[in-house]
C-alpha cells in the first residue's frame, strides 16, 4: 500500500539500524486524528475562525456519516439516487496542541475522504477545497500552526452536499473516512511517493524494485543514505541495500534500488502472501524518516487470446461490483463490515472486485491484498456529461479536477498487489464519437501510465452500437476493452478484432452471461452487478437497489446460491422453489409456504456443480438428474407436502454435498448468534448479532415478521440495526427492527472498558434470545 507512510513502534527489531531507535521515535509519526471532534449539522457563519465557540456542538469521533443517521423521506432532495436520505451542510471542528519537540518538523493532515465539496481551515486560514468526496488528500498545516507548550490549534471542516441530485447512488455526508496527523522532518519521503514493483517474479527468484521520492523542504542541501530493506511475513529482514543521495534544498530526489529475493512466496488469489518494504533516510547514523509499505511479489497481465494471467497462471476473474456504502452504517464503514462481506463473497467463489464507481477507502484495498481479491480500481462515474438522477454531481467539476483526483488515487493505490487494472469511467455519456471524446479518454489513460507503468487501463463502455466506439477507432486506443452488459456484443467485437484484450466490466446474474465467460478463453473476467445490495438507485418506496448476491444485512439471495454452483471449487447443492403455487412468485430457499392451504404445486430447482443430484421429499426419492453441460439448474415438479425436502449431490457415485429444508410452524423463540466471539477495542471492529426466529422445534421461520427489540449490557453499544428489506423505512441507528424473512441483525461495537457483553432480543409472545461476546482490551 502506499495508503500512507506509517510509523510503526518497535520496527527496528526487524530492521537494520537498531542504534537509531531513540532518534527514529521523532522522525516520522502517523497519528490517528479521528477522536474528539465537534459536529454541527447545518450551516453557520464564522465557524472556521479560532475564536468561534463550538461548546454547544455535538461531540463525536470520525469516521462519521451524518446522512445515515437521518430518516427516510420521499421528499428529500437526494431522491432515488441518494436513497431519500438527508443532504446538506455539516461542520466539524477539532482543537489540538502540537507535541513539544516537534516545532521544527512538518505537520501534515490527511483526510481519507470527506463527502463532499469540503473546505478545510487551520486557525482560520483556508487550506483548500476538494469537490470529489471520494478522494484522499493532504494539507500542510505547518506554516499556520501555533507551537509551544499549551498553545491550541483549531481545524475546521465544512462539507456540503446541498446541491442535489448529486449522485445516482448513496454517497453519505461528512468526514466519513479516517483522518491522520503526520509529522515528518524537513527532509522526508514524499507523501505516496514510493513505488514498489516486482519486474521479475517467479517461484525461483524475484526482483523488488523500489523508487523513492525524497523531498527537502529545508534551506540547505544535504547528503543522505537511502536504505531499503525487504521483510517477509514474519517480520524477518531478508536483505537490505543502501545508496548515497544528495538532496538539494527545495528539491526532490528519486533514487531507485533493486533487491533480489530468492524463492519468494508469490501473491495470488489462493495464497495472498505479503511482504514489507522498509525505507529509511539517514543523516550519518540518524534516521530522519522511515516508512513501511506492504506489497506482494507477483506478475499480472492481460492477453488478447487467453484473458487474464497471474504469475503465469490463467485465471478467470470472477468479480462483483461494490458500492462504498456498508448498508446500515452508511458510508462510514468499519473494516469488519467489509471483512464480513468479502468473506461471504469468497464463499460464493468471487475473486475480483470492481470499485464502483469511485476510489475506495485505502484500508479496503489493504483487505483485498490480505484476502486475495484482484481489483479493478475505478475513478469516476461521470466526466462532463450529466446522468439522470445525478445531474448536479461530479460532472460539474470533472474538467477542473480529473487530473488531481486521478493522480491522487493512482499514487495512493499503486503498491497494492490486489490492484491489477484501472478503470477511468463508467457508462460515460460524453460523446465518444468525437475528437474531444477520444482526447478525454487518452489524456486519462496517459496520466495513469505515467504514474503507474505496470498496469493497464480500461473503462466501462455503454451501448457501443450507439456510441460507435467499436467502429470509430475508439476501442483500439484502449488497453483493455471493457463493456457493461450485452456480452454477445463484446464477444462479437473480439472475434472481429482478435487482437483486442476484453473484459466484462458489469454483468447480470443470468446463465448465458456466465457462459460468455466460461466458454470464451479470451474473456478475462466479469464483474456482476452487484455483490451486495446498496443504498440508493431505487424508486420509492424502495430505498435500496436489490441486484446484489447478498442483501444489505448479509443474507444469501437466490442469485448467490446459483452463482456459488458456478464459481465455487467446492461441491455445492442448493434447493430453491417458487414462492407461490404452480411456478408463480420469486425463488426462495425454504420449504415453508406463506399459505399451506393454497400451495400444492411446487416448482423446485437445485443449483449444483455435482455430477448427479437426487431429490427427496420426506425420505422418498423424487429422482436423480445429471449435471447439464451448460450448468443450468436441475428442475423438479413436486406435489407439496409438509415435512423435509433434501437434495444429495454426488461425484463419481460418492455423496459430497447435501442441503435440506423443513417446514416451519409458528414462531416460538428468538435465537441470537454472533459472527465472532469477541470485539477488539477499535473503531473498525464490529460484531454482527443475528436474530433468527424459530418454531418450537428450532426450525427457522422464513416468513416471520415480528418486531424485535434489542438490548445490551456491558462495555459495548449497538451502532445499527437492519433486516435487508428494501422497502423498510425504519431508522438504522436504533435498537429495534422488524424481522424480515425471519431475521434481523444488530451491529455491536466496543465502548470504554473490557469484559463480558450480553445482547438480548425480545418480541411479543416469543421466548427471548441471548448471546454473549467479549470485549478485548
Amino acid at each position: 500500500m502506499i495508503q500512507i507512510q506509517k510509523y510503526i513502534a518497535g520496527i527496528l527489531a526487524c530492521c537494520v539500524v537498531a542504534a537509531a531507535s531513540d532518534v527514529q521515535a521523532q522522525s516520522h509519526r502517523n497519528t490517528s486524528f479521528d477522536n474528539d471532534w465537534r459536529f454541527l449539522k447545518g450551516d453557520t457563519t464564522n465557524a472556521e475562525k479560532e475564536s468561534f465557540s463550538d461548546a454547544g456542538w455535538r461531540k463525536l469521533d470520525v469516521p462519521h456519516d451524518w446522512s445515515i443517521e437521518g430518516l427516510y423521506d420521499k421528499n428529500n432532495p437526494t431522491a432515488r439516487g441518494g436513497g431519500y436520505l438527508p443532504a446538506g451542510v455539516g461542520w466539524y471542528r477539532k482543537s489540538f496542541t502540537v507535541e513539544e519537540g516537534t516545532e521544527k518538523q512538518l505537520h501534515l493532515l490527511q483526510f481519507d475522504g470527506v463527502m463532499a465539496n469540503s473546505d478545510v481551515w487551520i486557525n482560520g486560514v483556508h487550506l483548500g477545497k476538494r469537490p470529489f468526496g471520494y478522494s484522499s488528500f493532504v494539507y500542510d498545516l505547518t506554516p499556520h500552526l501555533h507551537t509551544g507548550k499549551g498553545k491550541v490549534n483549531v481545524v475546521a471542516v465544512r462539507a456540503d452536499n446541498t446541491i442535489q441530485p448529486a449522485s445516482r447512488f448513496y454517497t453519505g455526508a461528512g468526514i466519513y473516512r479516517h483522518v491522520h496527523l503526520i509529522t515528518v522532518n524537513p527532509v522526508h519521503f514524499a507523501q505516496w511517493g514510493t513505488v514498489v514493483t516486482t519486474p521479475v517474479a517467479t517461484a525461483a527468484t524475484a526482483t523488488v524494485q523500489v523508487k523513492t521520492a525524497i523531498e527537502n523542504t529545508g534551506n540547505k542541501s544535504g547528503d543522505y543514505i537511502i536504505e531499503v530493506g525487504v521483510l517477509d511475513a514474519a517480520g524477518k529482514t531478508l536483505k537490505t541495500v543502501s545508496v548515497k543521495q544528495t538532496v538539494a534544498a527545495g528539491a526532490t530526489a528519486e533514487p531507485m534500488q533493486n533487491i533480489e529475493v530468492s524463492k519468494p512466496a508469490l501473491w495470488d488469489i489462493d495464497n495472498p502472501n505479503l511482504y514489507k518494504v522498509v525505507t529509511r533516510i539517514l543523516s550519518g547514523k540518524t534516521v530522519i524518516d522511515e516508512q513501511t509499505i506492504p506489497f506482494g511479489i507477483r506478475t499480472a497481465r492481460f492477453d488478447a487470446a487467453t484473458g487474464f494471467w497471474l504469475n503465469d497462471k490463467n485465471y478467470k476473474i470472477k468479480g462483483v461490483c461494490l458500492h462504498h456504502d456498508g448498508g446500515a452504517v452508511g458510508a462510514a464503514v468499519p473494516l469488519d463490515v467489509w471483512k464480513q462481506r468479502l468473506s461471504l463473497l469468497k464463499q460464493v467463489g468471487v475473486n475480483g472486485i470492481r470499485t464502483s464507481h469511485n476510489p475506495v477507502a485505502p484500508e479496503f484495498l489493504d483487505l483485498c491484498d490480505q484476502m486475495g481479491f484482484v481489483v479493478m480500481d475505478e475513478t469516476f462515474d461521470t466526466w462532463t456529461a450529466a446522468k439522470n438522477n445525478g445531474e448536479k454531481g461530479y460532472n460539474l467539476y470533472w474538467a477542473d479536477w480529473w487530473q488531481k483526483d486521478t493522480h491522487d488515487m493512482v499514487v495512493r493505490d499503486r503498491n497494492h498487489p490486489s490492484v491489477v487494472i484501472y478503470s477511468v469511467g463508467n457508462e460515460i455519456h460524453d460523446n465518444l464519437n468525437s475528437p474531444e471524446g477520444f482526447k478525454k479518454y487518452k489524456d486519462q489513460q496517459d496520466l495513469v501510465h505515467q504514474l503507474d507503468g505496470t498496469r493497464l487501463v480500461t473503462m466501462a463502455l455503454f451501448r457501443p452500437a450507439n456510441s460507435k466506439v467499436y467502429t470509430n477507432g475508439f476501442a483500439e486506443t484502449m488497453d483493455v476493452v471493457g463493456q457493461n452488459y450485452r456480452e454477445n456484443e463484446l464477444v462479437a467485437a473480439h472475434e472481429a478484432h482478435p487482437d483486442w484484450k476484453v473484459i466484462g466490466t458489469e454483468n447480470t446474474h443470468v446463465l448465458n452471461m456466465w457462459l460468455a465467460l466460461r466458454d470464451k478463453p479470451y474473456m478475462a473476467g466479469q464483474f456482476l452487478w452487484t455483490g451486495f445490495d446498496y443504498l440508493g438507485e431505487a424508486d420509492w418506496p424502495e430505498t435500496t437497489n436489490n441486484q446484489g448476491l447478498f442483501d444489505r444485512a448479509g443474507n444469501w439471495k437466490q442469485q448467490a446460491l446459483q452463482r456459488e454452483s458456478w464459481w465455487s471449487d467446492k461441491p455445492v447443492v442448493h434447493i430453491v422453489r417458487k414462492s407461490d403455487n404452480a411456478g408463480a412468485g420469486t425463488w426462495v430457499a425454504n420449504w415453508t409456504p406463506t399459505d399451506f392451504d393454497t400451495y400444492d404445486n411446487a416448482k423446485v430447482q437445485v443449483y449444483s456443480n455435482c455430477d448427479e443430484v437426487e431429490l427427496f421429499l420426506n425420505g422418498k426419492s423424487l429422482g436423480a438428474l445429471p449435471k447439464p453441460a451448460n450448468d443450468a439448474p436441475r428442475d423438479w415438479d413436486v406435489t407439496f407436502e409438509k415435512g423435509t425436502i433434501k437434495a444429495v449431490g454426488k461425484n463419481k457415485g460418492k455423496e459430497v454435498a447435501t442441503e435440506s429444508f423443513t417446514s416451519a410452524g409458528a414462531p416460538a423463540r428468538i435465537v441470537l448468534t454472533a459472527n465472532a466471539p469477541s470485539i477488539a477495542h477499535n473503531w473498525d471492529a464490529v460484531t454482527y448479532i443475528t436474530a433468527t426466529l424459530v418454531d418450537a422445534d428450532g426450525i427457522p421461520c422464513p416468513n416471520a415478521d415480528n418486531h424485535l427489540q434489542f438490548s445490551i449490557s456491558g462495555p459495548a453499544a449497538i451502532i445499527a440495526v437492519d433486516n435487508g428489506n428494501i422497502i423498510s423505512h425504519e431508522p438504522y441507528q436504533a435498537t429495534s427492527r422488524q424481522a424480515f424473512q425471519g431475521k434481523a441483525v444488530a451491529l455491536v461495537k466496543a465502548a470504554k472498558g473490557s469484559g463480558k457483553v450480553v445482547i438480548e432480543a425480545v418480541a411479543e409472545g416469543l421466548q427471548k434470545g441471548t448471546v454473549t461476546v467479549e470485549v478485548t482490551p
